[in-house]
């Protein structure tokens, strides 16, 4: 079997295994990109070869231990069940997950990123991430009919772990959509925002975060921040206004309470507060 033909293969075992759009579509780059850094038959590959190959990601790339890990999965998945090979997998140990909190956008940060599109295709990216906490691959995969402008709320479709749910649509969201409509006139029956001209597929994530990166860098914003940090921004905005975190939980498509609590961390619950270093005794505290 060729390494198309096994990449074919691997692309059905994605897909019996009912895993999420966006991640059949990771684990198929990085296995693609495995291979090709060798140039030979997955056949001659072992678990030696992808302990280099994850050792030389680490080292050449500034990757961060979840894009790692991922690789790790994708190579680990691609062996054991594509191929059905048993490897030695304590030679490619996985990174714990880091505890960090995520980068997010402030309010005017985000603002002024909406402000900046002149286009309305990438206006309403970064709305439907702001403004109703969608993922990337949620937004290249929406379908017309699934924003619903009489209840103003987003359907999401086989979202991250399979899971349907709804969500907010922004009054700006839905002006900005209209415009985008009348400018594009997508099917209305298709992708919202189809691909390349005559392909039967959406709008690939790799343009949308094109899109958030020149329009980051044109504004100016040095954090480390990518489309994703939209949907950071969306939580913990909602949480600062007075959601709660099982609204948002929901609004998200979290299945656990614990991806949502992170917000806890990232509002801001400063606001009103006096640190007791700045009492004076007598002022009534």
């Amino acid at each position: 079997m060729t390494n198309q033909q096994l990449l074919r293969r691997m692309r059905e075992d994605l897909q019996l295994r009912g895993m999420a759009g966006g991640t059949q579509e990771a684990y198929l780059r990085y296995a693609r990109k495995f291979l090709a850094h060798f140039n030979k038959p997955a056949q001659d590959l072992d678990e030696c070869d992808a302990r280099q190959y994850l050792l030389h990601l680490m080292r050449t790339k500034n990757l961060d231990n979840s894009t790692i890990n991922v690789i790790n999965g994708a190579i680990r998945f691609l062996f054991a069940v594509t191929m059905n090979r048993t490897m030695n997998y304590l030679q490619m140990p996985r990174f714990k997950k880091c505890q960090s909190l995520p980068d997010l956008l402030s309010r005017e940060e985000a603002q002024s990123l909406i402000a900046a599109c002149g286009n309305p295709k990438h206006k309403s990216w970064f709305l439907l991430a702001y403004g109703s906490g969608l993922r990337i691959s949620e937004i290249a995969a929406l379908r017309v009919r699934d924003i619903d402008s009489q209840s103003m709320r987003v359907f999401v479709k086989d979202g991250k772990g399979g899971k349907d749910r709804y969500t907010l649509l922004s009054v700006e969201c839905l002006a900005t959509l209209r415009d985008y409509w009348r400018e594009y006139h997508p099917a209305p029956e298709g992708w919202l925002f189809p691909g390349i001209a005559n392909s039967p597929n959406h709008i690939t994530v790799d343009a949308i975060g094109m899109a958030f990166s020149k329009y980051k860098q044109q504004i100016g914003i040095m954090k480390n921040v990518s489309m994703h940090s939209l949907r950071h921004s969306f939580a913990t905005h909602l949480l600062e206004d007075g959601a709660t975190i099982l609204q948002i939980k929901e609004l998200l498509g979290h299945v656990r309470l614990n991806s949502t609590q992170v917000y806890l961390h990232l509002a801001n619950t400063t606001a009103g507060l006096t640190s007791p270093a700045d009492r004076r005794c007598g002022d009534g505290s």
